[in-house]
């Protein structure tokens, strides 16, 4: 039956990238899916599988993706904050709308969810887990992200919040921090330096195991995060990036 057999699963974020695959993951483990996002998710569809229209930027979205899941599944007992937008710009050029728009997906969007699923597992028995997609960006700064980093750094914040304030309701909260993960987003950063095939080429050979990451690992330390595997885990930012930031800067 898989190792997410019949566990009720919100996945915001869900039509690309990292969300998706982890969609895909979820659902092959046997999970029950709602899945949030403002584009209809492709690749994961029918039976045990609902799509919700969702900003998870506005509250009463957030509200109502949660609320779908339980009239679904008849509860909540999974919820992958994966919804994000980045931004390539530095400080000085960044806009009041620039701030504004990623902040209300990067860190509202992750409150909003979060808010609803701890409201939602403290009403139901038997606990739950929250995981949210934060990244190496959130600890160390990348060149011209300046409000994608810190917006990353208030998710891990708020990960360990939530562990240390509702561990004892049943509910536990980690987060995973990527490196450079082979997605758009990561295309986007690339595409905005001066020589993005030798960005990219430079990137590859930083990492100590000769490759970008996939989404696929990603979404492999999410289902162990989502499992009864890992009930002794809360409050902890999993980095998983290929050994980027474990070597010496020099």
């Amino acid at each position: 039956m898989g190792r997410l057999a019949d566990l009720s699963v919100v996945v915001t974020g869900a039509s690309s990238g990292i969300g998706e695959a982890i969609a895909e993951r979820f659902w092959q483990e046997g999970a029950r899916l709602t899945l949030g996002s403002r584009r209809e998710p492709s690749a994961v569809g029918g039976a045990g599988v609902r799509w919700v229209p969702t900003d998870v930027s506005d509250s009463s979205q957030a509200d109502a993706l949660v609320a779908a899941a339980v009239e679904q599944w008849g509860r909540l007992d999974v919820l992958v904050n994966n919804a994000g937008m980045q931004i390539e710009k530095t400080i000085v050029d960044t806009t009041d709308d620039d701030y504004d728009d990623l902040m209300g997906v990067n860190v509202r969007g992750v409150f909003n969810c979060a808010r609803a699923a701890v409201r939602q597992i403290t009403a139901q028995p038997g606990g739950g887990s929250i995981i949210n997609i934060g990244s190496i960006s959130g600890d160390s700064a990348d060149h011209g992200m300046a409000i994608y980093n810190a917006s990353k750094g208030a998710v891990h914040a708020l990960t360990r919040a939530i562990a240390t304030d509702h561990g004892r309701d049943g509910i536990r909260c980690n987060a995973i921090a990527p490196g450079w993960i082979a997605t758009k987003l990561a295309d986007a950063a690339f595409d905005a330096m001066d020589d993005p095939e030798r960005a990219r080429g430079d990137a590859v050979g930083k990492h100590p195991v000769g490759r970008l990451g996939l989404p696929s690992d990603i979404a492999s330390l999410a289902v162990w995060l989502a499992s009864d595997e890992s009930t002794f885990a809360s409050g902890s930012i999993f980095t998983i990036d290929g050994g980027l930031t474990a070597q010496s800067p020099l």
